[in-house]
């Protein structure tokens, strides 16, 4: 096989990789803006019961009650949120990376394959030079 040849069959495997790097990403951020647009969806429906029971309230301590019950609800679901987007966004990473580790432990496995053979045979040049010296 020529070197023109690995050339090639590298460079088509690069771009496939690549590609395939790109869809996983291009998922991954539809599933960020949908889990986004659902969130948005979520915190509103939310905010306008909380503002219908502050409507209904009849007192200060009753409305001070609904508020905090409100704020810590409010930062439960963000926690809950951040955390499922930081989920996301680490297995779309891990996905994304894949093909592109194959790519490179393939390069650095046929780089040293070829470190090996080149090696080997400046060894025999060397052991065929020193035997001509010697006679």
């Amino acid at each position: 096989m020529t070197s023109y040849e690995d050339a090639t069959r590298t460079s088509k495997s690069a771009v496939d990789s690549t590609l395939d790097s790109l869809t996983v990403v291009t998922k991954g951020l539809q599933q960020i803006a949908t889990e986004t647009s659902e969130f948005g969806k979520r915190s509103y429906e939310h905010q306008m019961a909380m503002l219908e029971k502050l409507l209904q309230a009849r007192s200060m301590d009753k409305t001070f009650e609904l508020q905090g019950d409100f704020a810590k609800s409010i930062y439960q679901s963000w926690v809950s949120q951040t955390t499922k987007f930081g989920e996301i966004y680490a297995d779309m990473a891990r996905e994304a990376c894949k093909p592109l580790e194959q790519i490179a432990l393939g390069s650095y496995g046929r780089g040293v394959e070829y470190t090996r053979e080149n090696s080997e045979t400046a060894a025999k040049v060397a052991k065929a030079d020193e035997t001509q010296v010697a006679a």
